[in-house]
């Protein structure tokens, strides 16, 4: 059996703090609803939705630090002690991942309210938590809603857009691992999901042009794009869709580097190296990352070269289950290297 959970309304314009009591009444969602922001995401859209919604709803609100076991926990005991129906994460990947996870465990449904444009967490089932020991992500479910509101989305440093972009243009090297476990492995493929990926990816090359200049139209693209991809992966049942090799290059510089730089912006680097692996077409995936302004190499991303390589071989030991172009055995550092140097990321 194979179950599809897929977001039920999906908003995407101006303006529209004062719009998600609607959604909720529509999707009837109950009388009860915890609101999760985290300090800065408070003042930027949380004090508002949260100001519209007590006209109609119970509402307790509650300020997330990080994406933490304990702040799930925390979020846990609010939902249980208060009786809540709902909740809904007013933020970034961090703030709606806690939304996502807490909600999951207290079998009630989510809306994903997002303040950046940063990766495709904002419309996955996937959780991101720091301290589930080697695992890097968990399975939750997606929001039962996505409100993207543009105006509050471009207030935010144009670096968030364009890390949301290399998060999408990874599906290119994530789809074509997922043939290889496909091929190899004889792993469950869906076209479908696959398709819808990339198509994500393509429309992100195609319209390199419009997001670099980072005004509505700009958000508009990264947010249907990321939307498409968290649903993509929703269709598979699995990340696979969007999240290959270069993910794990991401994970692993995340647990290896002083200071990581944003997810979407090493999963960017880590496409480059392993389209080149692939023997996909690696310079025209930096030609778009170069034209939206996300990092191509160690040095725009404040990485140690010597962090990259260690991260490259490595990388296939962050989820040893999932097959990717990188083997069950990795790379030598020679061939990372090597791969880095070809590529320029070093």
């Amino acid at each position: 059996m194979h179950l599809m959970e897929l977001p039920r309304e999906v908003l995407l314009g101006e303006n529209l703090k004062d719009k998600v009591s609607q959604v909720a009444k529509r999707l009837k969602l109950g009388e009860k609803a915890l609101i999760l922001y985290g300090p800065k995401t408070k003042e930027i859209a949380g004090k508002d939705v949260e100001k519209h919604l007590k006209d109609f709803f119970e509402v307790e609100g509650l300020i997330v630090k990080e994406a933490s076991m304990k702040e799930v926990e925390k979020t846990l005991n609010v939902i249980r002690n208060e009786g809540i129906n709902w909740v809904i994460g007013v933020g970034g990947g961090s703030i709606i991942d806690v939304a996502k996870l807490a909600s999951f465990k207290a079998d009630i449904p989510f809306i994903s309210f997002p303040t950046t444009a940063s990766h495709d967490g904002i419309a996955s089932a996937n959780a991101s938590i720091k301290d589930l020991g080697t695992k890097t992500s968990v399975k939750a479910r997606p929001p039962v809603a996505i409100i993207a509101d543009v105006e509050v989305i471009k207030t935010a440093p144009y670096r968030y857009l364009a890390a949301g972009v290399g998060d999408m243009i990874s599906n290119l090297t994530a789809v074509k691992d997922w043939e290889l476990a496909h091929k190899i492995k004889g792993e469950y493929f869906s076209e479908y999901a696959a398709s819808l990926s990339l198509m994500s990816a393509k429309m992100v090359i195609k319209n390199a042009d419009i997001i670099r200049l980072g005004n509505e139209e700009s958000v508009r693209k990264v947010i249907k794009g990321l939307i498409s991809s968290g649903v993509a992966m929703s269709i598979a049942g699995s990340s696979r869709p969007a999240s290959g090799a270069e993910h794990l290059f991401s994970h692993a510089l995340d647990a290896i580097a002083p200071k990581p730089a944003l997810h979407g912006e090493q999963c960017g680097v880590g496409t480059i190296i392993m389209a080149y692996l692939h023997g996909l077409k690696w310079q025209k995936i930096r030609e778009t990352l170069k034209k939206v302004g996300a990092p191509t190499n160690a040095y725009e991303l404040g990485i140690d070269p010597e962090y990259i390589v260690e991260a490259l071989t490595i990388a296939h030991t962050i989820r040893p289950e999932r097959y990717t172009i990188l083997g069950k055995d990795g790379l030598t550092r020679e061939a990372a290297e090597k791969a880095a140097k070809i590529t320029g990321v070093i």
